[in-house]
Formats: structure tokens, C-alpha cells, sequence
């Protein structure tokens, strides 16, 4: 039986994906997190295969929260289920420590297969995340300016371009507001960009503006 813990702070999604694995028999739900620091207080007393998770929720998320369980419960597999298609996305997670990146558009016709795969120690990406991942093994090219981002600055750039404020990018990343400005400052420098409008209108050019 593989043991899962959903963590999702969306009711709505949290009981689909119940829907979906209802019936299967060699998977059970057996705890659900509605964030990032629920998650953490789960994994650390629960007995898990698979931790099923969103890369964006309130309180601790994405990289930073991957990291940390994996810090703490290494043998615990991560599959991230994620409104993000872009590879960029993937990437990050995979190299944080999360085994599986699977988008909620796919997981009607892939969560089962994907939860399987990961629970067994293998890794469930795709081929456009895997060749993603291959590149990103070379030597460094001229790639795309957000790729050349931190994954703090990263995970900042996401929340700056949704509109937050740097004070709400604070208080979601437990970061002091002098920090958040300076990383501000170090993505504007690394992208070679002026202003947010120049970051907003990259992000939505490629594809990385949208709602979680």
C-alpha cells in the first residue's frame, strides 16, 4: 500500500485528487496539509511513501520547503503537482530534491502512474523537463535571463511579477524587507531590466505569469 500525504491549501483540489485515487488499491490518502508549515508538522510525524504537494502555498513553499524535508526526512519521495508547465519550474523542484514534477492538467491521466513510479524510487519527469535538466548539466550558454536567476531570486521574481508588494514578499518568505529589496535589486541587474513593468511583460511573454 502506498501511504500519501496531499499537500494543497485548495479544499476543491485536495478532495479531487482524493476522487481520483478513490478506488485504486494500492494507493491511500491518509493525511492531508493545507500549507507549508502544516506540511512540515505531518512529514515529520506521519509515516508517508509520498508526499503529493503543491509548489505554491501560504506560509513556507517551492524549493525552499522541498529542500527543508529533504534536509529532514530524506527517504521521503516529493512528487510536486503544480499549475506551472514551464520547464523552468521543474528544474528548480528536481534539483531541490523532489523525485516527480507532474502539472494538475495532467493528473485526470497521470497522477496514478506518477505516484507509483515515485513511490518505487524512480523519478517521474517529463521528456521536456528531462532534456531541460541535461542542458543544464553543460556548460554554461546564453540562456534566457530568468534562468539565470538564483532560486530565491527565482522564487522573489514569481512573486514580485504576480503584483505583491515587497513588505508581502517578506512576510510569505520570512525574509526582512531589506533583503527582498536587494534581491529585487540583483534581478533587475541580472535580467537587464529598468523597471517591473520590463519584468512583468518578460514573464508573461514567457509564460511564467500564472495562477497557482
Amino acid at each position: 500500500m502506498i501511504r500519501i500525504l496531499i499537500a494543497d491549501d485548495h479544499t476543491i483540489m485536495r478532495e479531487g485528487l482524493k476522487r481520483i485515487l478513490d478506488g485504486i488499491e494500492d494507493i491511500k490518502v491518509v493525511a492531508e496539509a493545507v500549507d507549508g508549515f502544516d506540511t512540515l508538522e505531518k512529514a515529520r510525524i506521519g509515516n508517508f511513501d509520498v508526499l503529493l504537494m503543491d509548489l505554491s502555498m501560504p506560509g513556507r513553499s517551492g524549493v525552499d520547503l522541498i529542500r527543508q524535508i529533504k534536509d529532514e526526512m530524506p527517504k521521503l519521495p516529493i512528487l510536486i503537482l503544480t499549475m506551472h508547465e514551464e520547464e523552468q519550474y521543474a528544474v528548480r523542484a528536481i534539483r531541490a530534491g523532489a523525485r516527480g514534477y507532474l502539472t494538475k492538467e495532467s493528473a485526470g491521466t497521470q497522477l496514478v502512474t506518477a505516484l507509483r513510479k515515485v513511490a518505487s524510487g524512480r523519478p517521474y519527469i517529463s521528456m521536456e523537463v528531462a532534456e531541460q535538466l541535461a542542458m543544464s548539466a553543460m556548460p554554461a550558454d546564453n540562456g534566457l535571463p530568468h534562468t539565470q536567476l538564483s532560486d530565491r531570486e527565482f522564487e522573489v521574481f514569481n512573486h514580485l511579477v504576480k503584483g505583491r508588494s515587497i513588505t508581502e514578499i517578506g512576510d510569505l518568505l520570512h525574509l526582512s524587507v531589506k533583503t527582498v529589496s536587494t534581491h529585487k535589486t540583483r534581478i533587475l541587474q541580472k535580467m537587464d531590466m529598468t523597471n517591473m513593468s520590463d519584468l512583468v511583460q518578460y514573464a508573461i511573454a514567457h509564460h511564467l505569469l500564472q495562477s497557482v
